[in-house]
């Protein structure tokens, strides 16, 4: 490959980041990132971090010129690898990480090639990737019937947290957009995935995303649920901007479960489903749409409460009303970090103590 060892040097500043990016045996990461970052776009990024810079600074760095550094900013910023902003000082520049970021603002432009280039890496590195605490997403409980004398607090309402927001856009789902090019579409729907915004007017003109009002944003969540998908978020309370709303099938996290049967790949949500028998009739209706396979049925259903996530998708479907959602004991919630920073934080501690 050329170039390889620049490459090379991109793929452990990555994996210097809380988020990871480890290596493989077989050099796939080289290959995807290659794919994706033009040499000098990679040299360029070397210099970059999570945190935004002054491209005045930068462009002292390797003799890059002023306007080739805003030249290529603009170049990445169309290819999702960077985001850049105005600062007090100028033009600022911030590297997105692989996940969450780059890999997922591939959406607008992924191609086949890309699709099996992540597909060959995931399956390569995910254990190690998925498996770091915090976890990357948590579980949020869709508006389902809720038994619990505990106050449901803003982040475990899905409806309060959007309700909350000034902006809201759907776009397609990544994960599936990438199993679909690899002819290994689901058959959930692709375009359930939902940003949102402090900033009103915030996706009026952003390509590739269509803006919402809040009615429609309600209505985008509730077509999710109607379709056995589960809603998870950023593993943290404040500073929410998206939900995913995923599938075993094809989001890279949950196939972490499904696949791999690596335990605990996204935090549960707060609450357990549980099952009324005098009420259940063993229809059976719930437990297909389980994704994590928690539901058995003989003459009632029966829920393992140890691999329950608490999405409450199962609720939604059960014609006799049997299934509720429980508060789990309090020592049995993990906490959550606060912000980003808190996440980060907690994670890059825990990387360095596996490390």
């Amino acid at each position: 490959m050329e170039h390889k060892h620049t490459y090379q040097a991109l793929a452990r500043h990555l994996d210097a980041f809380p988020q990871g990016f480890p290596a493989t045996e077989s050099g796939k990461e080289l290959e995807l990132l290659a794919h994706l970052f033009t040499p000098e776009e990679a040299q360029f990024a070397l210099h970059l971090s999570l945190s935004y810079q002054p491209l005045e600074a930068i462009s002292a760095i390797d003799d890059f010129s002023r306007s080739e550094c805003l030249d290529l900013v603009k170049a990445m910023v169309s290819k999702g690898l960077v985001n850049m902003r105005r600062g007090s000082d100028g033009v600022e520049v911030s590297l997105l990480p692989f996940v969450v970021g780059f890999y997922e603002r591939q959406v607008f432009r992924m191609d086949k090639t890309f699709a099996q280039l992540f597909e060959d890496y995931y399956k390569e590195a995910r254990e190690r990737l998925l498996t770091v605490e915090p976890q990357f997403h948590r579980v949020i409980p869709i508006n389902a019937s809720i038994n619990s004398a505990v106050e449901i607090l803003p982040e475990e309402n899905v409806t309060t947290l959007l309700s909350h927001k000034r902006a809201w856009a759907v776009f397609d789902c990544t994960c599936r957009k990438q199993q679909t090019l690899l002819d290994q579409a689901c058959e959930h729907p692709l375009k359930v995935c939902l940003a949102m915004s402090d900033q009103p007017g915030a996706f009026d003109n952003a390509p590739n995303m269509e803006a919402l009002d809040l009615e429609s944003a309600l209505k985008v969540l509730d077509y999710a649920a109607q379709s056995g998908l589960v809603h998870t978020i950023s593993n943290q309370r404040d500073q929410i901007s998206y939900i995913c709303n995923c599938c075993t099938c094809a989001c890279a996290l949950l196939r972490g479960i499904a696949e791999a049967k690596i335990a605990n790949v996204v935090a549960s949500s707060s609450y357990y489903a549980v099952v009324d028998e005098d009420l259940c009739t063993g229809c059976g209706e719930c437990a297909p749409l389980c994704q994590f396979e928690a539901i058995t049925v003989t003459h009632h259903a029966s829920i393992d409460r140890a691999i329950c996530t608490g999405c409450g998708v199962c609720t939604r479907v059960c014609p006799e009303d049997a299934i509720t959602l429980l508060h789990r004991p309090m020592e049995e919630i993990k906490a959550m970090p606060g912000d980003t920073d808190d996440w980060l934080n907690q994670r890059k501690e825990v990387r360095g103590k596996v490390g």
